[in-house]
């Protein structure tokens, strides 16, 4: 029986991220790397796409009857991991279950319950026989294992019957199965396996052979590329080691300039001390040979100031005679600066009447340009207001005409889509009939045939 199944959850591949060890690269080599990188990434991301599915359903009834098979074997194994849970609480499920129910389920705790006491006596039978007789102790081993195959067969045949139970009893099946708690985490697990295994069955059901092709020689390449890929980070991680060498090479010999620098500084230090002492014992030597110089110098200077005193008394002297002439020449030039003084203030008031006039024409050419530029105000706004205008009415203009494009885009676009649809249902009822007119003829040969012969053993009789 065909039923409808739907596709797993797709998964993408993980996409690569650029290496750390990228900033340890200089500015462009480390850029063009990153570039690289991300543009194999996109490309990755871009690709993805030719790997998910075409299809959304399986289409062949043979696929449509594996997946159900896979879906019936998963939903048996949740209803029999959950057998024990009901035997345990069956005076809560009783009434859902029913009797039969009922029975199969005590029927398969008892011979669970048998096989667990079985194996229990064959682990210590097995370590109490290991010191006495052998030969007894494989025969009691051999019956054992017989009544182990015997109850398991019977334990296959009562699982059966019960599944067989559940499958005529919805309400039952469905209680039961929503007690999700109850499960063991091993049968989690092997649910969770087979889910998995349903995915990729469904997944691989879904794709055609030349798909499976296309994906196989897609991989191939992606492996070609990643094999690639390796070599140059090899190459780039060779670098990497190299320029780290480098810089710690470069550090050690900085670090031994540094230990050399502060071996000297210890010698500086250490011999700092004695060459304090020496200066100080020169310092003191020179200062008193300065101080014998400089009362030698101190007597000079006293001559040289009597001397300069008798210059200064004869230049004062002089001095004052050459101000006396000073002065004189001073009082003509402040009687001639007066009478300038008297001719400035007859031009300045004249310049100051001149000035007044010219200010009251400022002043009325002043208002008349303030009423100018109110005027020219009102304008403006008003050639913004228009200009505002001009520009909304092009905007719903332009909107106008993008909005009549799109529409007219979109009719053309549905109007190909239906005449493709068309044209596409018409083949198809072209196929659909030629296939029914030849079943018809092959059908009306094989029955003249079968009448011909009856009708010859007729004649013979």
């Amino acid at each position: 029986m065909a039923t409808d199944v739907m596709p797993p959850s797709q998964t993408l591949l993980p996409v690569s991220q650029p290496s750390e060890t990228s900033d340890l690269f200089p500015d462009s080599r480390s850029q063009l790397f990153r570039s690289k990188i991300q543009k194999k990434a996109q490309t990755k991301i871009d690709l993805l796409k030719f790997l998910g599915q075409g299809r959304k359903k399986l289409t062949s009834i043979e696929t449509q009857r594996i997946i159900s098979v896979l879906d019936e074997t998963i939903k048996r194994i949740e209803l029999a991991s959950l057998f024990c849970y009901a035997a345990d609480n069956l005076d809560r499920f009783k009434v859902v279950l029913g009797s039969e129910l009922t029975c199969a389920i005590r029927e398969h705790q008892r011979l669970q319950n048998n096989m667990q006491n079985l194996l229990s006596r064959l682990e210590e039978g097995g370590n109490f026989h290991r010191e006495e007789d052998k030969e007894g102790s494989r025969i009691n081993i051999e019956e054992q294992g017989h009544s182990l195959s015997m109850l398991k067969q019977g334990i296959i045949s009562c699982v059966k019957n019960t599944l067989r139970h559940f499958q005529a009893n919805p309400t039952a099946c469905n209680t039961l199965r929503a007690e999700l708690f109850a499960r063991d985490p091993a049968i989690e697990l092997l649910l969770q396996n087979l889910s998995e295994l349903r995915a990729f069955l469904f997944e691989r059901l879904l794709t055609t052979p030349l798909e499976e092709n296309e994906k196989i020689h897609y991989l191939q390449e992606m492996n070609q590329r990643d094999k690639k890929n390796r070599e140059i980070i090899a190459i780039l991680e060779g670098e990497l080691a190299a320029a780290i060498q480098d810089r710690d090479t470069k550090i050690s010999n900085k670090n031994e300039i540094i230990r050399q620098l502060k071996s000297h500084l210890h010698q500086l230090e250490k011999f700092s001390g004695e060459n304090i002492r020496r200066t100080k014992q020169e310092a003191e030597k020179q200062q008193k040979a300065d101080y014998r110089a400089s009362e030698s110098r101190c007597f000079k200077l006293q001559l040289e100031l009597q001397l300069l005193r008798t210059q200064l008394n004869t230049e004062i002297t002089e001095h004052r005679e050459v101000e006396l002439a000073l002065r004189k020449r001073k009082y003509k030039v402040e009687t001639e600066i007066e009478n300038w003084i008297q001719k400035y203030d007859l031009d300045m008031g004249e310049k100051q009447e001149e000035l007044e006039q010219i200010e009251t024409v400022y002043a009325e050419e002043k208002i008349e340009l303030k009423d100018l530029r109110e005027k020219l105000e009102l304008l403006e706004q008003e050639y913004r207001q228009v200009k505002e205008e001009r520009e909304l009415a092009q905007k719903k203009k332009e909107e106008e005409e993008r909005e009549l494009a799109i529409k007219n885009r979109a009719a053309a676009l549905i109007q190909a889509l239906w005449k493709g649809y068309l044209v596409r249902k018409v083949l198809r009822l072209r196929k659909k009939g030629k296939k029914k007119g030849r079943k018809g003829k092959g059908k009306g040969k094989g029955q003249g045939k079968g009448q011909g012969k009856r009708q010859g053993k007729k004649g013979k009789k």
